[in-house]
């Protein structure tokens, strides 16, 4: 069996498929690199099913980036909905090096839009939803008050997966979010209620 063939039972002809087959070739080759042939090739497929699917290479980008945002936000645990500061983004490290690839993909998008403005709406709509995830998390842990703490966390968070990705070590990513929880723990600490001189001489 061809290896083509091989990659065309594997992966299918699917709507999903392609998507994969198109992180795949950014996270490789570049944004510049995605065509309809590159990613068909990629997925084992016929290039004429890329355009049945998404019609252009503008719209495969853009289908491609609100996949893996979708599958970045599930697998980091970004959003836990729990309000507890130990699920607040507990499995990032599993995202990072699970998924390198889609992390990959998304900074590859970032940097490109500095050329291409066209791509600069996609990539604030990007930020947007990590940001916004973020404050509604940060809301659920008693740190809703704390103006620009959103985006502080979320820099923080998004500069240790794209440390991961350039240096990898996961241990020191893992002890560097064990610090950041320690530091939403110690804000939600209420400070002791003030004691009345009189009270406290009783």
């Amino acid at each position: 069996m061809s290896n083509e063939s091989h990659r065309a039972v594997q992966y299918g002809g699917g709507r999903d498929a392609l998507l994969e087959a198109t992180i795949r070739v950014v996270a490789r080759a570049g944004l510049r690199k995605v065509t309809n042939r590159a990613v068909a090739e990629e997925a084992g497929v016929t290039h004429g099913l890329v355009s049945h699917h998404f019609g252009n290479r503008d719209n495969l980008i853009a289908e491609a980036l609100r996949y893996v945002l979708e599958r970045s936000l599930d697998r980091s645990t970004l959003e836990s909905g729990t309000g507890s500061v130990d699920d607040f983004a507990r499995t990032l490290v599993e995202m990072a090096t699970g998924d390198a690839d889609g992390q990959a993909f998304q900074y590859e998008l970032i940097l490109e839009s500095r050329r291409r403005p066209e791509l600069r709406p996609l990539v604030a709509s990007l930020y947007d939803t990590y940001r916004d995830a973020t404050r509604r998390e940060l809301a659920r842990i008693g740190l809703a008050d704390v103006p620009g703490l959103d985006h502080a966390v979320f820099a923080a968070l998004d500069g240790l997966v794209f440390q991961e990705l350039a240096d990898p070590d996961p241990e020191r990513m893992q002890s560097a979010l064990d610090a950041l929880h320690d530091l939403l723990r110690s804000a939600t600490v209420a400070p002791p209620p003030h004691v009345p001189a009189r009270a406290a001489r009783s």
